[in-house]
C-alpha cells in the first residue's frame, strides 16, 4: 500500500469517527516520506517522532545527490544538515545552493537557522584530549548548535597534562552533560567520569599510533571504564554523541515538567 493510500485510509477513519485526530497524528508520523528520484526517501516526520530532523550522511554520496536531497528538504524542516562534507564537495554544493553554510573543521554543510532552545533545557560541554581530536569534537559541537543547543568548548585537556583539565574544574562541576572526545589510549572520559556528577558521553577517535588500531584501543578503554555514568558512541561519531547529549537534556526537561 502506498503512502497516499494509507493517508486516505487514515483520513477516512477520522471522518467516520473510528479514530481520534490525536491517534491519526501518531499514525501519520510513521508513514510520511518523500522520494527523491530513485536514490533517496526523505523522512518528513522524523522530527515529530524523535525530536530531531533528518540529517544527510554526505560521505559516499555524490554532490548531485546531496544537492537534490537538500533542495527537496527545504520547506520540510527548519535546518538542513549534511555531515562529512569535504571542501571540494562543498564548493560544488555552494554553486547550486548559494545560501549553504560550511563548517570546515566539522565537515558540515547546513541550510537554515535553528530554533533556540529554552535556556532551562541546559547546555552541552565538550572536551577534547588533544588538538588532533578537534574535527570530531567540532562535528559534535556544530551538530548540537544547529539543533538549537548552547555549547561550551574546552580543548586540549588530555591526561598527559592533567593540570590543564583540573584548572577548569568549575566548568566541569557546572556541566549539565559532557561530551569527552579522545584518541590514543582514550583515558580522558574515565578521568572526567570520576570527577563529575552529570552524564558523560565518550567519543573515541581514530587518532593515535599503530597499536591504537584506528580508534579501537580508545573505544575498548572507554567501554571498560571503571568510572560509572559513561556512555560510549562509535569511533569518530561526533554527530551521534551530540544527538545523545541533546536527548539527555530534552529528557531531563520533559521530566521536570511532569
Amino acid at each position: 500500500m502506498s503512502g497516499r493510500e494509507t493517508l486516505q485510509m487514515i483520513l477516512e477513519a477520522v471522518a467516520a469517527g473510528y479514530i481520534s485526530p490525536t491517534q491519526a497524528q501518531e499514525k501519520l508520523k510513521a508513514i510520511a516520506y518523500e522520494p527523491v528520484e530513485h536514490f533517496a526517501k526523505i523522512d518528513q516526520h522524523r522530527q515529530a517522532r524523535t525530536g530531531f530532523p533528518e540529517v544527510i550522511w554526505g560521505q559516499d554520496k555524490t554532490p548531485e545527490q546531496i544537492i537534490k536531497i537538500m533542495d527537496r528538504m527545504r520547506g520540510v524542516q527548519r535546518v538542513i544538515m549534511a555531515t562529512r562534507i569535504s571542501p571540494p564537495i562543498y564548493e560544488q554544493i555552494q554553486r547550486r545552493l548559494p545560501a549553504v553554510q560550511y563548517y570546515e573543521m566539522a565537515r558540515i554543510c547546513a541550510l537554515g537557522t535553528p530554533e533556540p532552545r529554552p535556556p532551562q533545557q541546559g547546555e552541552i560541554t565538550l572536551l577534547t584530549a588533544g588538538t588532533a581530536d578537534l574535527p570530531v569534537a567540532e562535528e559534535a559541537a556544530i551538530t548540537a548548535e544547529l539543533m538549537g543547543f548552547p555549547v561550551q568548548r574546552l580543548w586540549d585537556v588530555g591526561v598527559s597534562g592533567i593540570q590543564r583539565l583540573l584548572s577548569n574544574r568549575q566548568m566541569l562541576d557546572n556541566a549539565d552533560v559532557l561530551i569527552v572526545v579522545a584518541g590514543m589510549e582514550g583515558a580522558l572520559p574515565s578521568v572526567v567520569g570520576g570527577l563529575v556528577n552529570c552524564p558523560v558521553v565518550a567519543v573515541p577517535t581514530s587518532v593515535g599510533y599503530g597499536a591504537s588500531f584506528g580508534g579501537i584501543a580508545a573505544l575498548l578503554s572507554m567501554l571498560n571504564s571503571c568510572a560509572a555514568g559513561i556512555g560510549v558512541v562509535n569511533i569518530d561519531n561526533g554527530f551521534g554523541a551530540a544527538i545523545l547529549a541533546a536527548q539527555i537534556l530534552r529528557t531531563g526537561e520533559k521530566l521536570s515538567q511532569r
